[in-house]
């Protein structure tokens, strides 16, 4: 479910930040396997664990989006378009993944050649990896955290349709009482000046 008020979507940013983190620190620990391209390979996997994992928090997966009345699918699809992503609301397929990698290849690249440099080069292996993962992770986080945000902000535009949060459900009640207060004092005095006549 897409998060209703910005504080639930900064509450979701934060647990999936923490979910990319904890895997950028698994992927450079695959590093450490001398092991010719199975750092890339574990790579992939977590990413197509990962990627769809962020999707399904934000609400936005492809399953989620498919359940979406028409009209907000295609305000949310309008959204990812903008901002240009090509994971937001689609299946995760090892194809699509290896796209992503491609952006950051320059140092997937490099993070390979450097595994085979005595001692230093499997830390730098490892700092790249945990980096690429991390880019790659929080770039999702953070698409997905802007369609949200633009969502709930078009929902605010258009009366009526945004979730109301305790706090304005609570404001709502004051202010139906306010009013009750007023409109019985109002009825009140046309009655007195009735009398007055």
């Amino acid at each position: 479910m897409i998060p209703a008020t910005l504080e639930q979507l900064e509450q979701v940013r934060k647990e999936c930040r923490t979910m990319v983190r904890k895997r950028a620190t698994a992927s450079a620990g695959t590093t450490l396997v001398p092991l010719p391209g199975t750092d890339v390979l574990a790579d992939v996997g977590m990413l197509m664990q990962l990627l769809p994992a962020i999707n399904n928090k934000f609400g936005l997966s492809q399953k989620q989006l498919d359940g979406m009345d028409p009209e907000t699918k295609s305000m949310i699809y309008g959204f990812v378009m903008s901002i240009g992503s090509k994971v937001i609301g689609r299946m995760i397929t090892k194809e699509l993944v290896v796209q992503v990698l491609k952006r950051v290849g320059v140092r997937v690249a490099t993070k390979s050649v450097a595994k085979f440099v005595p001692f230093a080069g499997q830390g730098l292996a490892a700092a790249l990896s945990f980096t690429a993962m991390r880019y790659v992770g929080n770039k999702h986080v953070d698409d997905c955290y802007e369609v949200v945000k633009r969502m709930i902000e078009q929902r605010e535009l258009i009366p009526g349709e945004p979730a109301p949060s305790a706090l304005e459900e609570a404001n709502s009640d004051d202010v139906k009482a306010e009013v009750k207060s007023v409109s019985s004092n109002d009825t009140d005095e046309p009655a007195n000046d009735s009398k007055d006549q």
